[in-house]
């Protein structure tokens, strides 16, 4: 199938301002839920979904963890310049290891405030740890939807982590029209995150609790985990006119041979991913492994076009798809995938994995609601219509949905 033609203006729908949750509840369970089984649709309690999923579900955690990317500098005429750090490009590219990386640094950045910062070193003073440190800042390169930022800093015996975790703001999305507070540090994080890399939490996590993790437990429903670092392109709108004229955004993916494993023997399980990251990350695994089967160049980074492009041979199972990442990683003597994916699923695609889908309420026009379309076709619409007069809170903060077609 071609998809570039679909409208984006298809996907849109009137969101007034005050239907945005600007704030979190302060109980993460007690959202409500969106519900939909076989067509049918009612309201529930996010505290509900243990008893609503079905007993062989086997639901996927994305276990990333938001960065505090926002640093604040001041120039020495009284300009504010704000530097949004997105990914790291050298001398490494993986977060982790950046994180530890000595100074001189160079990440990519969105900079507000850009036209009073020509050129020049950008210096702040932090405390971090009852010690003083200067970081400094250089525009390195314009790119043309960011910047190339370098960073330095003395001492150089801190780390980059320690700078954004102790100094850095919280990367709010736009729409919410405020300003980051400390209590954001916690609310705009799952419970379970683990490794840092986000720009934007992976919100459909945001409603779990431990009573619900534990809950989920003692019914027996399976539970793993995966790694998608969430780019700021995530929850951008689309501008063009149709898909085929937008650039799907990259991000990076990280599984253990465990959780492949596990995937390979749920085969007659429910596997319901935990938000749109853990979906794209999921299904972008059928993808790696054609690329592997074809020969393909870096089969591990997956292109937002294969899945419409790529010749797929009649016995091309998920299973097969399994075992062949699976070998692969055996034959190279590691216990992770890391790889990357522009995956954009849209209607018209096919689920290799996914039974269901546990998500938020998305943006008008943005290829994440294109996502949600793609699993439960047209009736997007009269879900989002009955959400918005049934009083649900929208986006990032708000309220949740169980998707089971």
């Amino acid at each position: 199938m071609d998809p570039s033609g679909i409208k984006i203006e298809d996907f849109n729908y009137p969101l007034p301002d005050n239907r945005i949750a600007k704030y979190p509840l302060a109980q993460r369970d007690q959202s409500k839920l969106l519900f939909l089984k076989n067509g049918e649709m009612n309201e529930q309690k996010f505290s509900d979904i243990p008893d609503l999923l079905p007993h062989n579900s086997l639901l996927l955690f994305n276990e990333t963890r938001v960065i505090q990317a926002r640093l604040l500098f001041k120039k020495s005429t009284g300009a504010h310049i704000e530097i949004f750090c997105l990914e790291p490009i050298e001398p490494v590219n993986d977060f982790q290891l950046a994180f530890q990386q000595k100074p001189p640094i160079v990440w990519k950045c969105l900079v507000g405030n850009a036209r009073r910062w020509k050129s020049g070193r950008l210096e702040t003073i932090l405390q971090i740890n009852q010690q003083q440190v200067r970081l400094f800042a250089e525009q390195t390169e314009r790119l043309p939807d960011a910047f190339l930022i370098t960073f330095s800093w003395e001492p150089a015996t801190i780390s980059f982590a320690d700078i954004l975790e102790s100094s850095g703001l919280t990367p709010l999305p736009p729409y919410l029209h405020r300003e980051a507070e400390t209590s954001d540090k916690t609310r705009y994080q799952t419970i379970y995150a683990r490794l840092n890399g986000s720009v934007a939490a992976p919100t459909a996590g945001l409603h779990f609790t431990e009573t619900i993790l534990n809950r989920l437990d003692e019914k027996g429903i399976g539970r793993d985990k995966l790694i998608l670092h969430v780019g700021a392109g995530t929850f951008k709108p689309v501008s063009a006119e149709t898909i085929g004229q937008h650039e799907m955004h990259t991000e990076q993916i990280r599984i253990s041979i465990d959780t492949l494993k596990h995937l390979y023997t749920a085969d007659e399980k429910y596997i319901i991913p935990v938000g749109t990251t853990s979906m794209r990350s999921l299904e972008s695994l059928y993808w790696m492994a054609l690329r592997l089967e074809l020969n393909l160049t870096h089969p591990f980074s997956v292109s937002q076009w294969d899945p419409y492009q790529l010749e797929i041979p009649g016995d091309f199972t998920p299973q097969r798809a399994l075992e062949i990442i699976i070998k692969k990683l055996e034959a190279e003597k590691t216990n992770e995938l890391k790889g990357e994916t522009q995956l954009m699923i849209v209607p018209g695609y096919t689920f290799r994995f996914a039974r269901g889908l546990i998500t938020n309420f998305h943006q008008p026009k943005s290829t994440l609601l294109l996502l949600v379309s793609a699993l439960i076709g047209d009736s997007w619409k009269e879900i989002y219509d009955f959400a918005l007069k049934n009083n649900f809170r929208f986006l990032s903060y708000g309220d949740s949905c169980l998707f089971l077609p």
